[in-house]
């Protein structure tokens, strides 16, 4: 059984910045991110699911038009970590954001989706 667990959301003004943190929780086992494309989604309230940044399993990455030249993905294979840098904050990128294995091209209306890929549970990111 695989858990994603996300970490560094909070409250920042625009402008600001956060790091939000992707990684296995403690009954995991057996699970490398870099063994699996890894990518991160958010979820307004309203709003459908939206595909933020994600990473192919051979260290292909790519941003969604909106956050490009503002987030960074990355990854520390020895901390088995996927990170999600934020800078120049805007309102708009205030939502929940899911870290997901193994659902690069997913497309759909909610996150987490019913079934498809490993999810985390989301962490809140608030732009005032």
């Amino acid at each position: 059984h695989v858990q994603l667990v996300e970490s560094g959301g909070g409250s920042v003004q625009a402008g600001g910045s956060l790091r939000l943190s992707c990684t296995t929780s403690k009954t995991t086992s057996k699970f490398a991110v870099r063994d699996n494309d890894m990518a991160w989604f958010r979820q307004a309230p309203g709003s459908a699911c939206e595909f933020v940044s994600g990473i192919s399993t051979i260290g292909t990455t790519s941003y969604a038009d909106s956050v490009k030249g503002r987030f960074t993905l990355s990854v520390d294979n020895a901390a088995n970590t996927v990170y999600l840098q934020m800078n120049s904050l805007k309102p708009e990128d205030t939502a929940v954001y899911y870290c997901a294995a193994g659902a690069l091209g997913y497309i759909g209306a909610k996150c987490p989706p019913d079934f498809g890929g490993y999810w985390g549970q989301g962490t809140q990111v608030t732009v005032s």
